[in-house]
């Protein structure tokens, strides 16, 4: 049971392990653009697109699996250990259901929307052979995902280290082999990449599952003993999920919306605006630690009746967010790419907005990933509604109507997590979510 007096122990013996996991897809995804670079600005920009993309089926898959990760830290804190194998079991079978639905759609419906809105036939051809070949790796993310979701339920973080490691330095390499041709490797150029990370993604749930098996949570939690259709169950997973994936696909959609719209400007601004993503993946590696383990602790809290101690927690956490947040030389952030001067410097407004905006994100993400704790998971949705709402109205007249430049565009995330984090916070201290809390995710 987490103790007041040692909260601060509890969240850095979480959040830790997990901050130094997202690390190392941080770099994976700085030595990708590092590579995409080389090639030129429209394949940079074009990374932007089938980036977010990709990362929008991702997240479907995260919302689903943030739910399992909800349910198995409930279950932790009621000590039902057979339950956990049980959630761990059903949410195998329907994660890999959503796979299935995700690879039809992208390579049957997507090419078909995308042609509607990018004027470039470059970009359309480029993103669409891009993406054929990375969806095949999603089988093996979700599965990925899967088992962080266990230890992150479970809290034992630690070993997210080892499947994550496994995939990003795999990644790299495969960039490097593929994407260029060296040591003998074809030169499949911004294709490569595409199958770099399908290959890693392969790999990574290879190490993952390995570290469950050697270190005997499969028996200890009876994981895969519940392979038989448990409709209560899937009920439950489902309940709590579908709203937190509709959350995640709302704002990725908006996000692909925002990529395709500052593709209308060009090249240049594409590729600043890729780039831009990667500052918001690198602050990341300490918010959404530290979001997760709030998601996991609200959650154990609850299922412990520690209702008094839930909103004590989050303040402590945010706490040591605002430690937490970077503050880097703009230039030192563009150099590593190795653009030139001019790209620089149109670019250094942009990020100085973007950094701006990464302060109201920390606080928010973790508010947000509170009540996600309490397992209402509609509240959820409906600040994410609500958010996205003004958020899409500023950028379609910021950015399509009255054509102002990028940091003005990039402005919209003030207003995104400024909404977040307000009706958050309003709804944790309303209270509302106490008598419902434990409820929330009781097995039907």
């Amino acid at each position: 049971m987490f103790k007041i007096d040692k909260i601060y122990t509890d969240i850095l013996r979480i959040s830790l392990p997990v901050s130094l996991a997202l690390i190392i897809p941080f770099l994976n995804l700085t030595v990708n653009n590092y590579f995409l670079g080389q090639m030129g600005e429209l394949e940079l920009g074009t990374a932007g697109i089938t980036g977010v993309y990709y990362l929008l089926i991702a997240m479907l898959g995260n919302g689903l699996h943030s739910a399992i990760q909800s349910i198995i830290a409930r279950r932790v804190g009621e000590d039902r250990k057979e339950d956990i194998g049980k959630t761990f079991s059903q949410g195998l079978i329907i994660s890999q259901i959503f796979c299935i639905i995700f690879i039809f759609i992208t390579i049957n419906i997507t090419p078909f929307f995308l042609k509607l809105f990018i004027r470039d036939p470059s970009v359309y051809s480029l993103s669409i052979n891009f993406m054929n070949i990375r969806v095949w790796g999603l089988p093996f993310l979700y599965l990925f995902q899967l088992c962080n979701a266990f230890f992150m339920g479970t809290t034992h973080t630690r070993f997210l280290m080892f499947g994550t490691l496994a995939q990003a330095g795999s990644n790299i390499l495969m960039d490097y082999l593929l994407i260029f041709g060296n040591f003998g490797f074809p030169a499949l150029g911004f294709e490569g990449a595409a199958w770099a990370s399908v290959i890693s993604e392969i790999i990574g749930f290879i190490f993952i599952y390995l570290v469950l098996l050697r270190n005997g949570f499969h028996a200890r939690f009876t994981l895969f003993d519940h392979f038989k259709f448990d409709f209560s169950t899937l009920q439950l997973i489902l309940r709590t999920s579908v709203p937190l994936m509709a959350q995640y696909a709302i704002s990725l959609l908006s996000w692909l919306i925002f990529y395709i719209l500052i593709e209308h400007q060009g090249e240049r601004s594409l590729a600043i605006s890729n780039l831009m993503r990667n500052l918001f993946a690198f602050t990341g590696i300490f918010i959404w630690a530290l979001a997760s383990t709030t998601n996991t602790m609200v959650s154990q809290m609850i299922g412990q009746r520690n209702h008094q101690g839930v909103i004590h927690l989050v303040h402590k956490i945010f706490s040591i967010s605002l430690f937490l947040i970077l503050n880097i030389t703009p230039g030192f952030f563009l150099h590593i790419f190795g653009l030139t001067e001019d790209f620089i410097s149109n670019g250094i407004p942009v990020l100085r907005m973007v950094s701006f905006a990464i302060i109201f994100q920390s606080a928010s993400v973790i508010w947000l990933n509170a009540v996600t704790g309490t397992g209402n998971t509609f509240i959820n949705l409906l600040i994410e509604i609500t958010a996205i709402v003004f958020y899409g109205v500023y950028v379609f007249i910021v950015i399509e109507k009255l054509q102002l430049n990028l940091v003005w565009a990039w402005a919209s995330e003030l207003i995104y997590w400024f909404i977040i984090i307000i009706l958050s916070i309003a709804y944790l201290y309303s209270g509302k979510w106490k008598e419902a809390g434990h409820n929330n995710l009781r097995l039907l």
